[in-house]
């Protein structure tokens, strides 16, 4: 096999279509597509958009033969593979509307992955469950009792097509609804239009990314997160741009195949949380990086948790010898509820932050330039002004406007912001207002017309009149104690008597009490010596911390369950 060609030569149109099928159709009449990977990162399927378009249209017309109408919901398995592809742009096709699910946890129970499966399709009202055929048994026990039309695998799905012209996409109708990576015990559909999806896809294909035709996308992320979905399928396939795809759980044991992938196929462009960027750079420690070349890859993006500039740094020296550019680092900020991106940082500029005075900003939520050789300081990235057509706002806790460098929540408003939550009149009314502004639950401030986030608002630690960002405490965790991996710290406060508790929960990879008593002690004293906060240090084993689907850590989860007594205490713990 060899994969579809980067075709520079290409009529290139942005994400100008009306309709995810107008782009697909048009997308069909040259010779790129999607190239998936195996695990080992061999190829394993070569899908051009034509054969993708003539698979979704044929697949469309059985699903509406095996009972399900035009507006139902149908829920699949985001596995990086072919069916998963298919099975979306059937829907479209199909005026179905598509609810990406994820797969089970590395670490994680049948049990508890089945009862997540059912809530999100009892929240989507969905009519069908549809994934792997490993995984067909668990789908049928997710939906028993639910009266769904199909549950299953593909094979379930009728297999004689219904006769005659597909209804087709409507612009203004659903496209798919996305489940948040935190999404859980009451799990939130983010309903998008067909409408929200294309203004998005346009304004990351002509302002965000400036996607060119020697553009070639490579990605690892999964398919049921937005970045994966829209900026890592859908925004490369509406440029008419190749994509490579390697599983997320490939990328997890053998990080280096991602890039490994880039120097093969000449990827330009290529996006990771700040973690993915770190699993690099220290499997880079132990193997050589010769025989890589990293020199097409033009914009290296970043999102989908807070960005750690130390950390980007070092991958920038790590893979220098590899032809790795640092000013192909663009920062960028965005969520589910906007579909995806709302600001990019500028092209070829590389990571631009800021380093400031921490007492100022947990004291009185300023953002103020530390002095040179501070005790407490950070480093927080720019991540570049709102999209054309958007706006962002940071506002006080009365509602008011704030100024440049004024920390406050982050209000956005723009045409690719959700319809709602699907079904969810008062959770949508929590979060949107009449006239159109998104409460994001981001914390963050203004600089030079730049947006700068500074934390989640619900993660919020109040110690003594201070703003304490839980991030903070687990960085300074994992840095000082020798023994701690990156995502090894999770720390939230709960109620206590007077003061709220700060909790401390590590991942802890000995048995031995010494050893132990030694790591509580050295993880309390440097919190309370850093950042004057009394913790209660909880050991917990190793890989028993939550990941969303991301596989980033899910601080809220890891709260939730050291509230239902999932993680104790034992007799050696140490209260600071």
């Amino acid at each position: 096999m060899t994969p579809t060609p980067t075709a520079p030569d290409r009529p290139l149109r942005g994400a100008d279509f009306a309709t995810i099928t107008e782009a697909l159709d048009y997308a069909a009449t040259g010779e790129t597509g999607v190239n998936i990977y195996s695990p080992r990162g061999e190829l394993a399927e070569v899908l051009p958009w034509r054969r993708l378009r003539e698979d979704a249209v044929h697949l469309g017309r059985r699903l509406l033969a095996s009972g399900l109408l035009p507006g139902d919901r149908v829920g699949l398995v985001a596995e990086s593979d072919g069916d998963f592809i298919r099975g979306f742009f059937a829907c479209q096709y199909a005026r179905l509307v598509p609810v990406p699910m994820p797969l089970p946890a590395p670490f994680g129970g049948r049990q508890g992955y089945i009862e997540h499966i059912r809530r999100m399709l009892q929240s989507a009202s969905a009519r069908a469950a549809l994934g792997p055929e490993a995984l067909a048994d668990w789908m049928r026990e997710a939906a028993e009792g639910l009266k769904l039309e199909i549950a299953g695998s593909f094979d379930d799905v009728a297999a004689d097509p219904t006769p005659g012209e597909l209804p087709g996409a409507d612009p203004d109708g659903l496209s798919y609804l996305q489940f948040s990576s935190g999404s859980t015990r009451f799990p939130l559909g983010v309903a998008v239009t067909h409408r929200a999806l294309m203004a998005n896809l346009y304004a990351i294909d002509n302002y965000g990314l400036k996607v060119e035709p020697t553009d070639r996308a490579v990605s690892w992320l999964p398919l049921y997160h937005d970045m994966g979905l829209i900026g890592f399928f859908l925004a490369p396939m509406a440029a008419q741009a190749s994509l490579d795809l390697l599983p997320t759980a490939a990328f997890v044991r053998r990080p280096l195949l991602w890039l490994d992938l880039i120097s093969r196929n000449r990827g330009t462009i290529s996006y990771s949380p700040t973690f993915g960027y770190e699993l690099c750079a220290r499997r880079a420690e132990s193997m050589s990086v010769e025989g890589l070349d990293l020199s097409s890859w033009r914009a290296a993006g970043i999102g989908g948790d807070m960005i750690r500039p130390p950390v980007l740094q070092t991958f920038a020296e790590r893979f220098a010898p590899a032809g790795f550019d640092p000013r192909a680092f663009v920062a960028s900020y965005g969520m589910a509820e906007a579909t995806l991106a709302l600001s990019f940082a500028p092209l070829m500029l590389g990571l631009r932050a800021e380093t400031l005075d921490v007492d100022r900003l947990e004291r009185d939520q300023i953002a103020v330039p530390s002095a040179k050789g501070a005790r407490r300081s950070r480093e927080f990235a720019l991540c570049g002004p709102a999209l054309p057509g958007h706006e962002l706002e940071v506002r006080g806790e009365r509602g008011q406007a704030l100024g440049e460098g004024q920390v406050g929540r982050i209000f956005a408003r723009g045409p690719s912001l959700m319809q709602a939550y699907f079904d969810q009149p008062e959770e949508t009314g929590r979060v949107m207002s009449a006239d159109g502004w998104l409460d994001t639950g981001d914390l963050g401030y203004a600089s030079g017309g730049e947006i700068v986030i500074t934390g989640r608002a619900k993660d919020l630690i109040i110690v003594n009149g201070r703003n304490v960002w839980p991030q903070d405490l687990e960085w300074t965790a994992e840095a000082e104690a020798a023994a701690l991996r990156s995502g090894d710290v999770a720390v939230f406060s709960v109620p206590g008597e007077g003061e709220e508790t700060v909790v401390a929960l590590v991942q802890c990879r000995t048995s031995d009490p010494e050893a132990r008593g030694r790591l509580r002690d050295d993880i309390s004293g440097c919190l309370r010596l850093r950042h004057g906060v009394e913790t209660e240090v909880v050991l917990v084993p190793a890989h028993a911390l939550p990941r969303t689907s991301s596989g980033k850590l899910s601080r809220s989860r890891a709260k939730a369950m050291y509230q239902a007594g999932q993680f104790t205490t034992d007799a050696a713990a140490v209260t600071a």
